[in-house]
């Protein structure tokens, strides 16, 4: 068999049967292969949106996500959805075509050293140099990307050694899975003693807590331990409008656990500004390096590290009967969280629809579907629909605080999941990234519905420079009036609707609805900043 169809037909035995990708010269013996393994190939407008979409596809999964580029300039436009892929911990195997190895150095046509810019990117860049090397380099990178924590990989594959004889005439044997490493039963011992004599503990999980798979063993530890998990996946970290008022309490907890939460940013860097002055914190992460991190920020309030994979170590937790102030102490948690006080918020100028009473309508309709899914883009928008619009599957614009990829995330999820109703909600700046991949929706058969809230503006910008240098100083924020996207999504074959209050929104996502086209809702929408919200009042702020 030849190098790609040993690439393709190894990816169809570890289950892939559907990758993201734009043609070109580089990979085209890929895509012949794809033909006879009977790999499906979703062919996109631009390559980055083919890796947010591989993105959003393990995101939704649980799966393996994968993305396909060619060289160059292909695999360069990719480099930021392999950012969000990596914040998100997200398995995304990125396979870019190359020059061939037997032209290296000779300026060959797009030749790139791949690797040396992936790799920081990535868990693991490859780009093997012989035949023999495709199928380790393939398996090493897969392996990666589905160990802890989860992560994108890029694999390079040049030219030649796609279109070259392998003399193999079956695929190698399947590498045996790993043993796990040992259990750190001291640890283990370690961590059940805090867990069970903490009365305020509380579980901060990393963005792969917040995925669907992980739902049923999310929610089995919780019993378990007779504690809150909270996945954080936000770049406003406690600041999330999701996460309601949580940040006023974190600091009254006796115990914060960091399974697999990275302490960064988005915890203050463990100051006690974030974490309180007195609890005690536990690191639970398979990375070493997170570990050093705790214990250089953290210091002698660093009660306890183990390396591992969190959910497993956690659930061998020999936990006993939680006290008896623990139960006052989840509901104070469960109440912060969903606490959404409205209190202080003034009323949209020259009754235009705010952004909250867009979220309701598109809450009500959410409520009112099969299977809804829940995409939230975007800067100040797409924080109120975070506070505000509810699914039992969501994704967000992520750790990387990227904007644009909703409408690449809509369409996976559908496709993933056809018998879905996909919703996306992003902003008018945020739509101008990839409303094209419209066209990928009606190619591919995939109706999801987008709204826009138009505000005319890139607000999260526009309320910065308000606050920092006054409106006599505002520059590059404002968007044209005259933009009709919902016409675009019209004339790309889908249907377009223009809404302005709440009735004619709610009669738009009807006829999305029942329309069966890949729709595009234009909403006029007062522009606000983000909420953020507290026990007794809300504020707002630009971020």
């Amino acid at each position: 068999m030849l190098g790609s169809q040993l690439i393709i037909r190894t990816l169809h035995r570890l289950g892939v049967k559907t990758i993201f990708s734009l043609s070109g010269n580089q990979i085209m013996p890929l895509y012949d292969a794809c033909i006879d393994a009977g790999i499906r190939i979703i062919h996109v407008r631009h390559e980055a949106a083919a890796v947010f979409m591989a993105d959003a596809w393990a995101q939704i999964t649980g799966e393996l996500g994968v993305a396909m580029l060619t060289a160059a300039p292909g695999i360069t436009n990719g480099l930021a959805p392999l950012y969000s892929a990596s914040q998100a911990e997200s398995p995304v195997l990125l396979i870019s075509g190359d020059s061939s190895v037997r032209e290296d150095g000779t300026g060959a046509f797009q030749e790139l050293d791949q690797v040396a810019i992936t790799r920081s990117l990535t868990k693991v860049s490859l780009r093997p140099l012989t035949v023999q090397e495709l199928y380790p380099a393939l398996d090493s990178a897969v392996t990666q990307a589905l160990a802890p924590r989860r992560g994108p990989v890029h694999l390079a594959l040049p030219f030649d050694l796609m279109t070259a004889e392998t003399g193999l005439e079956e695929l190698p044997a399947a590498t045996m899975k790993r043993e796990a490493a040992a259990t750190d039963t001291v640890g283990l011992e370690d961590l059940a003693a805090l867990v069970n004599s903490a009365q305020r503990p509380l579980v901060l999980a990393g963005p792969t807590g917040a995925r669907p798979h992980m739902r049923a063993t999310r929610e089995k530890l919780e019993a378990a331990l007779g504690a809150r998990i909270i996945p954080m996946e936000s770049p406003r970290g406690l600041k999330d409008p999701s996460l309601g008022s949580l940040a006023e309490l974190m600091p009254q907890a006796d115990l914060i656990v960091l399974a697999g939460k990275c302490l960064d940013f988005t915890l203050g860097f463990g100051g006690p500004a974030a974490l309180g002055k007195h609890a005690r914190v536990v690191v639970i992460d398979a990375d070493p390096a997170m570990l050093a991190r705790a214990s250089r920020l953290l210091g002698d309030r660093l009660a306890l590290t183990i390396q591992g994979e969190p959910y497993a170590l956690l659930a061998a937790v020999q936990a006993t009967p939680a006290p008896a102030e623990r139960a006052a102490w989840r509901a104070r948690v469960d109440e912060a969280v969903n606490n959404r006080s409205a209190q202080g918020v003034a009323s949209p100028a020259s009754g235009a629809l705010g952004p909250r009473a867009l979220c309701a309508t598109v809450q009500e309709f959410l409520a009112s579907v099969p299977n809804p899914i829940l995409v939230c883009d975007g800067g100040e928008f797409g924080q109120w629909a975070q506070a505000y619009c509810q699914a039992p599957v969501r994704i967000i614009n992520g750790m990387s605080g990227a904007i644009g990829a909703g409408i690449c995330y809509a369409i996976a999820a559908k496709i993933a999941r056809p018998d879905a109703t996909v919703a996306v909600l992003m902003g008018d700046g945020t739509a101008g990234f990839h409303l094209m991949e419209l066209d990928t929706a009606v190619r591919e058969q995939a109706p999801v519905i987008a709204v826009i809230g138009n505000d005319l503006r890139w607000n999260a910008e526009h309320l910065i420079q308000m606050r920092t240098y006054g409106p006599q100083r505002l520059i590059g924020c404002e968007l044209a009036p005259t933009a009709r996207y919902h016409e675009v999504a019209s004339a790309l074959g889908g249907a377009g609707f223009a809404a302005h209050d709440n009735d004619s929104l709610a009669t738009a996502l009807g006829m999305a609805m029942n329309s069966g086209l890949p729709a595009c809702i234009n909403v006029s929408l007062a522009g606000e900043p983000a909420p953020v919200f507290s026990a007794s009042t809300q504020s707002t702020t630009g971020h």
